[in-house]
């Protein structure tokens, strides 16, 4: 298990409805990696929270009883936390997503929502993370990759893989052809992403099925051709992006 396999995540979830709260933190709770710390109802309450307890993330309703989510994330700005926020609210007016854009919300989901839904999200901000958490240099394809890795999650991203795939497995598969600078075997795949061979198959099948692969064969001494993969490029040059989700 390396690193970002044991790191779990701290949240915070925050909204004026005590019974959405508990409702939202057992979404998260049921989420790997994600654990939730604390509940608040408050913006002073949240913000009570983050004085002593910071955390990795924020799922945040813009409907408080004191001061409108997008408030507190200013003041916590201009208080130097950096804690990431994705909006989990059922303001729908434009102004107020575009605030959200503006003030650096990672994501923003609309009330009401399914669990599978949050999860998507969680499971972007994970991927999100475990790249971002290596440091380093990127070039502009990385960068490209990073800012979309939220941004590319719709309201219906769970319909866009199937049952039982998981979006950050996806983006770790894709990440690693990538970065492979040649074809791999599936074996090779599974190797390297820590992952068991039949599940390292299940998502070459799937992006060989919707052309984000371009599949080789190679045959050995014994006559049967080894199945290898290889991250298609677009028409312009650039890499294909992986199935949302």
């Amino acid at each position: 298990m390396n690193t970002f396999d044991a790191k779990v995540f701290d949240v915070l979830v925050v909204d004026d409805d005590m019974r959405v709260a508990r409702i939202n933190a057992a979404y998260v709770a049921k989420v790997p990696g994600f654990r939730v710390s604390a509940q608040a109802h408050s913006a002073a309450e949240a913000l009570s929270v983050l004085e002593t307890h910071p955390v990795d993330l924020i799922l945040l309703d813009q409907y408080l009883p004191d001061e409108n989510g997008l408030d507190l994330v200013r003041r916590l700005r201009e208080r130097g936390h950096r804690t990431d926020v994705i909006m989990v609210t059922a303001a729908r007016d434009l102004a107020t997503v575009q605030d959200a854009m503006r003030l650096g919300a990672l994501q923003y989901l609309v009330k009401p929502f399914t669990f599978a839904g949050l999860r998507t999200r969680l499971e972007a901000y994970a991927a999100l993370r475990r790249t971002l958490d290596t440091g380093g240099e990127a070039e502009q394809a990385e960068v490209d990759r990073i800012f979309g890795t939220l941004a590319a999650v719709g309201a219906d991203a769970p319909n866009h893989l199937p049952k039982g795939h998981s979006a950050a497995t996806a983006d770790l598969v894709r990440r690693i052809l990538l970065d492979a600078g040649g074809p791999l075997s599936t074996q090779q795949l599974a190797d390297r992403a820590g992952i068991s061979r039949q599940t390292a198959q299940r998502y070459l099948k799937l992006l060989d099925r919707t052309g984000r692969v371009t599949l080789a064969l190679r045959y050995g001494e014994t006559g049967r051709p080894e199945h290898r993969y290889r991250w298609r490029p677009t028409a312009t040059g650039r890499t294909a992006e992986p199935p949302a989700g």
